[in-house]
């Protein structure tokens, strides 16, 4: 089939196919994105705010204003869209092959962003643009222009954590949020040292001993093999190896990488288990057998052993190389970070990789301008926003297969499924597949609102029916 630049029809005959009047159109959408985004916003600052330990005058002054701002942006992002989308086809005079998703999202994506709150605008835009390289990725690879390469996604995560794991070691590498995630993911024991250390700045912890009681003549021996245990583990714990480099002073190398592992591997448990509470909860009372699945899930056991194996090959790692070079270096962290990003290949993600990837990249830009070595775009972050969210809304619109499947549902969502109801099968003139995931619908078009050969065929009752 040839591929066509232009089609002549009009924009209820492939966008709002549920209704023909472009004003109604836009009115649905607006109003279903705006129940959606207060579903999404409130509960959402809510539980910021609880876990952030917000006083009282943040409740009463500052949380409705800071929701209302949030979902005045995530409505006007869908409601805009479908104005745009309108008015550019009339501009045009038919659809172009990009002026129904990139063209319209353009506009409507940079006046949304204008309506956010700074501070977020900036996590919005490495969000969407790590969304926009993976769906130009899938892209290229469906036109064969790139090959996809096998476990590209912990290869790339790999470099991003060997990155990542330098700048923490090094002095002023990291600051803010970035910063006090890897304390918490990694541990204070590793905190930058900022340089090779001697004997002399760390101080030997000699062991301590500990009072054995055993005065007790009959014991059972379940409880024997109890104490012997907990003795067992303190002394792996207290009198095991340790580099005199090693900052982690209550425990051996050894023990420290078992600790680090226990302890990342219960928080990536509990997280995975408290994502699934609301979907369990609302199956517990007409499926009470799924019940389980909720604590004994592959999922759950998979994103606790990547966070838990991170942990223990990057500490392992780090005074591994302590041992090897008698040395604290930050070089170790590119080797250690390297390494611990192996664990991926527990719990695969292409999001994860991607955005990191994106977080590295925004964090390599701005040493980059504090160095002078790169030059500073004013309200870059709102013109990178757009162009990603207009390239996500291309997909979205011309081939969603090369989407990624959770935000084509979060688009479903926004607009109350309307999304899937654009006619895609006019748009595979374009050869692009468009219809490819949407064979079975057919929108049941008005033919009074229809175009023969160009020309709107609109008979003057209908006119009086949609004014």
């Amino acid at each position: 089939m040839a591929v066509l630049s232009k089609i002549p029809h009009n924009c209820y005959e492939i966008g709002h196919t549920w209704n023909p009047s472009c004003v109604r159109s836009a009115v649905d959408v607006t109003l279903g994105a705006l129940e959606v985004s207060l579903k999404i916003y409130v509960p959402l600052y809510l539980i910021a705010a609880v876990l952030r330990r917000r006083k009282k005058d943040y409740y009463l002054k500052r949380l409705l204003p800071e929701i209302l701002q949030s979902t005045s942006f995530l409505t006007a992002n869908g409601g805009l869209y479908i104005v745009f989308f309108c008015i550019l086809r009339k501009l045009l005079g038919g659809f172009y092959s990009w002026s129904g998703g990139f063209g319209s999202a353009l506009p409507a994506s940079y006046f949304a962003i204008l309506l956010e709150r700074k501070s977020r605008r900036g996590l919005l835009t490495i969000y969407m643009t790590n969304l926009a390289t993976e769906t130009l990725f899938r892209m290229g690879v469906t036109r064969g222009f790139l090959k996809p390469i096998k476990h590209g996604e912990v290869f790339l995560f790999c470099i991003t954590a060997s990155l990542f794991m330098f700048f923490f070691r090094c002095k002023d590498g990291l600051k803010g949020f970035t910063f006090s995630g890897l304390k918490f993911v990694i541990g204070k024991e590793e905190i930058p040292t900022h340089s090779a250390v001697t004997e002399q700045e760390y101080p030997q912890v000699h062991a301590r001993t500990t009072a054995v009681e055993s005065q007790e003549l009959q014991v059972s021996r379940r409880k024997r093999l109890i104490d012997f245990t907990k003795k067992l583990l303190e002394s792996v714990c207290k009198f095991g190896p340790r580099h005199r480099c090693c900052k982690h002073y209550e425990d051996n190398c050894i023990a420290y990488c078992i600790k680090g592992f226990v302890r990342m591997f219960s928080v990536g448990y509990m997280i995975q288990c408290c994502l699934k509470v609301p979907s369990a909860f609302r199956q517990m009372f007409s499926k009470p057998s799924l019940l389980p699945s909720l604590f004994y899930n592959k999922e759950n056991f998979q994103l606790g052993a990547f966070l838990g194996s991170f942990v223990s090959i990057y500490k392992g790692t780090s005074c591994f190389l302590r041992w090897l070079r008698d040395l604290d270096d930050e070089l170790h962290a590119l080797i250690a970070g390297f390494l611990a990003g192996m664990s991926m290949f527990f719990y695969k993600s292409t999001t994860i990789s991607m955005y990191l990837f994106s977080k590295l990249v925004e964090t390599m830009y701005f040493k980059g301008i504090e160095a002078g070595q790169l030059p500073y775009f004013p309200h870059a972050d709102t013109i990178i926003y757009a162009i990603s969210t207009a390239i996500c809304f291309q997909a979205a619109v011309m081939e969603v297969h090369n989407l990624r499947p959770s935000y084509w549902k979060f688009l479903l969502r926004l607009t109350k499924g309307r999304f899937a109801l654009m006619n895609r099968q006019l748009l595979d003139v374009f050869g692009t597949e468009a219809s490819r995931d949407f064979k079975v619908f057919v929108p049941k078009l008005d033919p009074c609102c229809t175009m023969l050969d160009g020309n709107i065929v609109l008979r003057p009752e209908t006119d009086i029916q949609l004014s």
